[in-house]
């Protein structure tokens, strides 16, 4: 590769690594429609160059946040065991369907949980709403639940998690985010193993890519921890609605 492209693979990796670090996700809902796009890349190929990112981002994100805001380590054990098969499964079944239309679905998704959660948001300023905060074992579903998004979707599960953990939960929005980074990890490992077995990896981009990741998500996290609360709703809910953009535009 020549310098140059390496600078930039550096430069966008940082870029997604501040988001990942800031919204407790791993970066790929963007990458993967830039190196398709940008770069000429099929889109398998721009998922598996895009998990090299992704896979360090989610560990070292969930370890920051774990060290910043604090997670409660039996949800985050369960997320992330309920998630695994869930994640597989679905995986394994969409695979036979129109990527197209997975993503049209998922960009529609996106949607409507991005105006609940702006709903949520103004209510919550306004004194309407009340937090339930259900016993920490239901979390179970949770992960089942978010680790199906993740296998058909491949981004779902960072999304799923935080708005469900936050209404039925209670808990704050950093600390949501967090946990929904324990429940991606797993099937981010695995899934980058899986594509590079298929030679779907280019790992000339892909390492800079990481390289830059791994350096800006420690800052993202600082920031999610820093940020008025319903400031960082409001922002995610902002991500909620872009990631629909980038996907019917990509699809």
């Amino acid at each position: 590769m020549a310098p140059l492209t390496i600078v930039i693979a550096f430069a966008l990796g940082l870029a997604l690594g501040v988001l990942g670090g800031l919204f407790g996700i791993g970066g790929g809902v963007i990458a993967i429609p830039v190196l398709g796009l940008a770069y000429g890349m099929e889109q398998q190929l721009a998922q598996g160059t895009a998990l090299v990112m992704i896979a360090p981002n989610v560990i070292l994100g969930f370890w920051g946040y774990r060290q910043r805001v604090g997670v409660d380590h039996r949800v985050a054990a369960t997320l992330a065991i309920c998630a695994v098969p869930a994640t597989y499964a679905a995986a394994r079944f969409a695979t036979g369907l129109d990527a197209a239309t997975l993503r049209g679905a998922f960009a529609s998704f996106i949607v409507a949980l991005s105006i609940y959660y702006a709903y949520r948001v103004l209510s919550a300023g306004k004194g309407r709403t009340t937090r339930a905060s259900l016993a920490w074992g239901w979390t179970a579903i949770v992960g089942v639940v978010g680790g199906l998004f993740s296998g058909m979707f491949g981004v779902g599960g960072g999304f799923v998690a935080p708005p469900v953990l936050t209404t039925f939960f209670g808990y704050p929005q950093a600390q949501a985010q967090g946990l929904a980074l324990a429940l991606i990890a797993p099937g981010t490992v695995i899934a980058l193993a899986t594509y590079a077995h298929a030679g779907q990896v280019d790992w000339a981009m892909g390492v800079p890519l990481a390289a830059g990741g791994m350096i800006g998500i420690f800052g993202g996290v600082a920031a999610a921890s820093k940020l008025p609360e319903q400031t960082l709703r409001l922002l995610f809910c902002g991500l909620l609605v872009v990631t629909a953009i980038v996907l019917l535009h990509h699809g």
